[in-house]
């Protein structure tokens, strides 16, 4: 299901345009059975070729209203990137699109190699989606 919200990427999303994209991903998850772990962005499905949402979409916001996943403090940094990536549903690409594309999303404006903060993220957002995907 593809939801288009209209930004140019330069701008935070409007306050209204998050508060009706919450009403109408509530309905939709509910709906559907699909838990926060399956709500992507263009740019998580296609690293390289798409960069929407882009990095002014509050991704966080939305996890705390339980519509996303977020990571949390506490990750296992020893977890190779690239096993959490695919854990967490990131297509096989080159590892710095890969990287880019899950910097975009859950660390905006990180640049620079692989850093332990990567790794601990996203081995905390593997850790959710494995949970989810088993119960």
């Amino acid at each position: 299901i593809g939801i288009e919200l209209a930004n140019t990427g330069r701008e935070p999303f409007a306050h209204r345009q998050m508060e009706a994209l919450e009403t109408l991903l509530g309905g939709i998850l509910g709906r559907w059975g699909i838990a926060p772990a399956g709500v992507i962005g263009h740019s998580d499905m296609a690293p390289g070729r798409k960069s929407d949402p882009g990095a002014r979409f509050d991704w966080r916001r939305l996890a705390l209203e339980g519509l996303a996943i977020w990571p949390r403090a506490g990750g296992d940094a020893s977890m190779p990137l690239d096993q959490s990536l695919t854990a967490i549903g990131y297509p096989a690409v080159d590892a710095s699109t890969r990287l880019d594309a899950f910097r975009l999303r859950f660390r905006p404006g990180v640049r620079g190699p692989e850093t332990a903060a990567d790794r601990a993220a996203a081995a905390d957002l593997a850790a959710q989606v494995s949970v989810t995907a088993a119960g």
